[in-house]
């Protein structure tokens, strides 16, 4: 008896052991299958899943990003901005500067040049690049921007740029004006330089650095502060409880965590490269220098005919009444200058040249401002042109906020409240550093509530990982408030170009930023909100390149930030 029960309970644990293997095994093959689907999946420029030859994003780890806690859903989208933003760099070893892109020696042709085009075509260009020993480059990789111009219109638009990776590149324009139109194409970073940018992004994310002060009674401290800090010293742990945004700061030896004050952008790093990678970063050498064409640099475009039941006329452009169609059509460009007006491809944009009409369109409207300086400017324009819209001093530093006008003739009330850490203001209080997903958890919404998001400039140095997991949390914020407040508008304001020098190009380069942007718009794509492309809006203009650019672009953006609150009625 006692034998046979030994029997059996030796069966019953070889039983339990066995089941136990195969359940980490099958465990095991699901994270397989999970990392494969994540690696072979990723994101069009229409927001499509699509399955790419090459799969995965080989990234170094960045603090524990590796480690979110994310679904497979977030994982795989993840994967596929990540795929979608990798910029192609040939792996070709130490390139020497007299062998890097020489914008001077390397020209561009237009394709049939003496061909009368008419509105509506499309426009081809050939780039070709040469080093500065006049040799051909066999590989790509180079940052270029596009754009067509008529500078006695004060009409432009950018273009489209295609790799070939071997030393060619094809530039692709829709003319959508008559006159004499020209080209112009600039070489950015040479792809050398690229190169150089990439390494800082993988391997020097706190190139800038922030500190913190730390202050109880007569005693005051201040210590480095950042997304990510190296390990050995005890550190203060602000991640924020709801986002779960991760941000420290070195711990004060005499003082509490709790006794922090502000934040403040404590510096940039320097000697971040070498002689020979310094030589990739010159002004007036290799930064946002032009090509020069090889024959003309201009083609004549003829008007169009558009015809109606009753009368046929020349046309500049195709526009359409609904302006939700611009944010997920796909159309590029998404709109043009003409007279110093910007032009929406896909929607009809009032042009709001007396303050009254700022007035009579926000009138009984709450308008919320998040986010950097260049959402900024937008508060400042509207406080400067609208009489009627007072700001009040609620003694906030000046440039950073928050800030507040009022106008209670028409119940208009303006606030804006710059976005939380990595935020590079000069001094922002504690209590005030908030993140933006937030204050719209905060907001009720409704037909009379206005939302404007610009989150970008301050991100340029991170991993794009840092990037993605604010906006995703941003989005998740903005889907709520859509969903128990479906009238609320919802505005986002794209990254712009700027000017670069040596220095700022390893901080605020147009690249870094052009990244962001694309990873913006694609979290973006479908969620039910209305984008003012400032990237094309600063591009395509005659003035030079800005962070903050100047007040005739920052009107344009405004008049179609409020074409959304205020549709023109057909």
């Amino acid at each position: 008896m006692w034998t046979t029960f030994f029997k059996l309970r030796l069966f019953c644990c070889l039983l339990a052991v066995l089941m136990v293997v195969v359940l980490v095994v099958n465990v095991t093959q699901v994270e397989y299958l999970d990392n494969e689907t994540v690696s072979a999946i990723f994101i069009d420029r229409t927001g499509q899943f699509l399955s790419p030859k090459v799969t995965g994003v080989s990234r170094n780890p960045y603090c524990g990003y590796e480690q979110q806690a994310l679904s497979v859903q977030e994982l795989t989208e993840e994967s596929s901005l990540l795929a979608a933003s990798k910029w192609q760099v040939p792996d070709v070893g130490p390139v020497p500067f007299v062998e890097s892109t020489d914008p001077s020696s390397s020209y561009f042709v237009i394709l049939d040049s003496a061909t009368s085009f008419k509105i509506g075509s499309q426009l081809e260009v050939i780039v070709h690049v040469q080093d500065y020993q006049k040799k051909a480059k066999k590989y790509g990789g180079d940052y270029l921007q596009a754009k067509i111009h008529s500078p006695e219109l004060q009409a432009g638009a950018v273009g489209r740029v295609v790799d070939y990776q071997n030393g060619f590149y094809k530039v692709f324009f829709s003319l959508l004006w008559p006159g004499r139109v020209h080209v112009s194409i600039s070489l950015v970073h040479p792809s050398e330089g690229i190169r150089v940018l990439q390494r800082l992004q993988e391997e020097k994310p706190d190139r800038v650095y922030f500190k913190s002060l730390f202050r109880s009674g007569r005693i005051s401290e201040t210590t480095k502060c950042n997304v990510c800090l190296p390990g050995g010293e005890p550190l203060c742990n602000f991640t924020d409880l709801y986002t779960g945004e991760p941000w420290f700061c070195f711990k004060p030896k005499k003082l509490p965590c709790s006794s922090r004050i502000n934040h403040f952008k404590g510096g940039y790093l320097k000697g971040l490269l070498t002689s020979e990678e310094n030589a990739f970063f010159q002004s007036d050498v290799n930064i946002k220098m032009p090509i020069k064409s090889s024959g003309p640099d201009w083609v004549t475009v003829l008007p169009g005919i558009k015809v109606t039941k009753d009368l046929i006329f020349p046309f500049f452009f195709v526009d359409t009444d609904n302006p939700e169609l611009s944010q997920d059509s796909g159309t590029f460009p998404s709109g043009y200058y003409y007279k110093d007006q910007w032009r929406p491809r896909q929607f009809k944009m009032h042009q709001f040249n007396d303050p009254d009409k700022v007035t009579e369109c926000l009138q009984r409207k709450m308008v919320y401002l998040f986010g950097d300086s260049t959402i900024r400017q937008w508060f400042e324009y509207l406080t400067a042109f609208v009489p009627d819209l007072v700001e009040f001093n609620v003694g906030s530093p000046k440039n950073v906020g928050p800030f507040l006008a009022v106008d209670q003739k028409h119940g208009i009330l303006l606030q804006y409240r710059c976005h939380g850490p990595p935020i590079r203001f000069s001094t922002v209080f504690s209590n005030e550093l908030r993140y933006v997903a937030n204050e719209l958890n905060g907001i009720v919404g409704g037909k009379n509530t206005v939302v404007a998001i610009a989150i970008w400039s301050h991100f340029s140095t991170f991993p794009l990982e840092v990037y993605i997991r604010r906006l995703r949390n941003i989005r998740r914020s903005v889907i709520q408030l859509l969903d128990r407040s479906p009238k609320t508008v919802v505005v986002i304001r794209t990254a712009n170009v700027q000017e670069l020098g040596p220095e700022v190009s390893l901080f605020n380069s147009d690249w870094y930023t052009f990244q962001l942007d694309t990873i913006l718009r694609r979290m973006f794509s479908g969620v039910g909100v209305y984008l003012v492309d400032a990237w094309e809006m600063t591009l395509a203009h005659y003035l030079p390149h800005k962070l903050h650019p100047d007040e005739i672009i920052v009107k344009n953006q405004l008049d179609m930030f409020l074409s959304f609150v205020c549709p023109v009625e057909t």
